[in-house]
């Protein structure tokens, strides 16, 4: 029986402020922007109307709910019936939007993403405390008419943020897609924001000019601060496919990859969910195979490699970063810097290392969780170039429950890895418009024999 949730969160907007904001891209710098100092306002404007009303976005770390809570399980598959004591509930969410992104402060501080897909939301990025849900870096942010994209500026609020990474300088990122609900993005709004967590002033905008195709749909980012003068970020493209480096230090933004097989959805590959086929069904009309490019992405503790997959696949890759942050290697190149890892049983959404350069795989096909060891175990590669023989096996299966509803995005902390089950598969876009999500949505922690990747 579905337990009532007493926590409550009322999201309240401030009058939005019309002036325009000063790019970042060139400099470290704080942008000069309104994020702190509309906070205190949108707390106290209760009168003012909420972007969403329907969206209740209500999350809790309360142990007792957390013991009691009745989660939602596997209806088919290989995991039914699986429950591993292992995986333990840490944090519970409540409302129409599910959590894609998560990530973890140096000091322990959990963040979630909300994109604005089918579901209505109010916060795209939060924070959750001992109180519930905060908006992050305030409700005047976060707010946005998803029906009437023009009425709030997209390059001055949060559009859809699919992805939510602490970097290694305790710097919080949010990744803007700019897009409603897996749509083409609205013009100015694709974008990267980086957070000082102490200050929660915005210290960095990337705007990805030159970078961005039609079909781009930014997904997830790992960065690596020792390369450039003030770092370096890799992106996942999943619409077009690709992957987007960019400078920090000058915020210019380029594509590798574009068009390689490797970043590219499998075709050959039938994605089977809670032991059915998952297929895009509109309410009318023909069926379509879900295919999904670039996705998942890790970085080698040494930095020296970035492991990735297409999210409509069975194969892992990697690739030189070296080849990545050279703007004048041209892509034929490509076919001596990719390599293959290894295939899995299973596809995967989430993908991250540990200081050990272990790979996680969020498989949300078996309802688990793989742990793979690259050759070399640091991170570093010797099978044969251009796409020769895989070195890893398929991995060894960490943990496997059927509470692990499409687990999606992964971070590490004090030996813990965390991770969203958000039960994307059970989305109306894939189910005739019939909405089978059933609450709550989970992030779950599990006790494990590694460290965070210093780089991530």
């Amino acid at each position: 029986m579905r337990r009532s949730i007493t926590l409550a969160l009322t999201v309240v907007l401030a009058a939005c402020n019309s002036r325009s904001e000063r790019s970042s891209q060139a400099t470290s710098k704080p942008a000069q922007q309104s994020d702190s100092a509309q906070s205190a306002s949108a707390v106290m404007a209760t009168e003012q109307p909420t972007t969403n009303p329907t969206a209740q976005q209500v999350a809790t770390m309360d142990q007792n709910k957390l013991q009691v809570a009745a989660l939602p399980v596997a209806a088919g598959g290989p995991a039914v019936g699986k429950h591993d004591d292992k995986l333990k509930p840490y944090a519970l969410f409540y409302g129409p939007p599910l959590p894609t992104g998560l990530t973890v402060s140096h000091d322990g501080r959990l963040f979630v993403s909300y994109p604005r897909w089918s579901q209505p939301a109010n916060v795209t990025v939060g924070e959750v405390t001992k109180d519930g849900l905060v908006p992050f870096p305030d409700a005047a942010t976060n707010a946005f008419y998803p029906s009437e994209p023009g009425k709030l500026d997209p390059k001055t609020h949060l559009v859809s943020v699919q992805s939510v990474v602490v970097d290694a300088n305790d710097r919080l990122w949010l990744l803007d897609t700019g897009s409603i609900n897996m749509q083409p993005a609205i013009d100015g709004a694709p974008k990267m924001w980086g957070y000082d967590l102490k200050s929660r002033q915005r210290v960095k905008e990337i705007r990805f000019e030159g970078a961005l195709k039609k079909q781009t749909y930014l997904n997830d980012v790992r960065f690596d601060l020792k390369r450039g003068d003030q770092g370096t970020a890799y992106i996942t493209d999943s619409g077009a496919g690709g992957i987007i480096v960019v400078d920090l230090a000058s915020g210019e933004a380029w594509r590798k990859l574009d068009g390689h097989p490797s970043v590219l959805a499998d075709k050959s590959v039938t994605l089977m969910v809670e032991g059915q086929p998952l297929k895009r069904r509109p309410p009318t009309g023909d069926e379509q195979p879900v295919m999904i490019n670039s996705d998942g992405i890790a970085l080698s503790p040494d930095g020296a490699t970035l492991y990735y997959t297409p999210l409509t696949g069975h194969t892992i890759y990697a690739v030189s970063t070296g080849f990545l942050a050279d703007r004048n290697a041209f892509d034929p190149v490509a076919y001596s810097a990719v390599r293959k890892v290894g295939d899995k049983p299973s596809a995967n959404d989430g993908l991250i290392c540990d200081a050990q350069g272990r790979i996680y795989t969020t498989d949300f096909e078996d309802n688990a969780i793989r742990r793979i060891t690259p050759s070399g175990g640091g991170g570093g590669l010797t099978e044969a170039r251009g796409g020769g023989a895989a070195s890893a096996q398929p991995g060894e299966v960490i943990v496997q429950d059927e509470r692990l509803l499409w687990p999606d995005t992964f971070c590490i902390h004090d030996g813990k890895l965390y991770v969203t089950s958000n039960q994307l598969n059970r989305q109306p876009d894939f189910h005739r418009g019939d909405n089978q999500l059933k609450q709550p949505f989970a992030v779950f922690q599990i006790q494990i024999d590694g460290q965070r990747n210093p780089k991530e």
